[in-house]
């Protein structure tokens, strides 16, 4: 495993972990999220867009540049405001193997323009019974995708323990 901090273009630092498994063929990049409620959050993230967004054009550029992972082998993983970011690398990727979404958020991050935008294949993890963000954003992003994959419902689950 190697962890490594990489530097954005405006001088701040971001730390990714890169796991390496020898026998894998597909290499899955994943833009986390967190427990906050998103509501209360709403400006913060309009404010954190354009540098989250960076963050993963960094450690895409990483696993593509240092490690040599080819587009075509990479899973694009995304979880609750992960999925912003997720979606608009996504969008300039055509060769992407698939995109995870797992409790993904409707319009505030604009997720809901993006998604039609994207080409691979799109898989959707949604909790029912979850309290920060309802099924129905899954629901409603999954319904908007080229190329969908059958929406997996997790009967119980919720943003923190799925």
């Amino acid at each position: 495993m190697d962890a490594l901090k990489l530097c954005m273009k405006k001088g701040n630092e971001i730390v990714v972990v890169y796991v390496k498994n020898p026998s894998a063929s597909l290499t899955a990049l994943h833009s986390h999220g967190n427990a906050a409620d998103l509501g209360q959050m709403l400006n913060i993230f309009a404010k954190l867009m354009s540098k989250t967004y960076a963050d993963i054009e960094v450690a895409y550029s990483c696993l593509k540049d240092t490690y040599g992972v080819k587009e075509k082998d990479i899973i694009l993983y995304g979880q609750s405001v992960g999925n912003g970011p997720t979606l608009e690398l996504a969008t300039c990727l055509p060769q992407l193997r698939i995109v995870i979404l797992h409790n993904p958020i409707l319009s505030r991050l604009r997720n809901i323009d993006k998604i039609p935008q994207v080409n691979c294949p799109i898989l959707v993890i949604h909790g029912t019974d979850d309290e920060i963000l309802d099924w129905s954003h899954g629901k409603q992003l999954w319904e908007l995708c080229k190329g969908k994959y059958e929406i997996l419902w997790l009967k119980g689950g919720d943003s923190i323990r799925p």
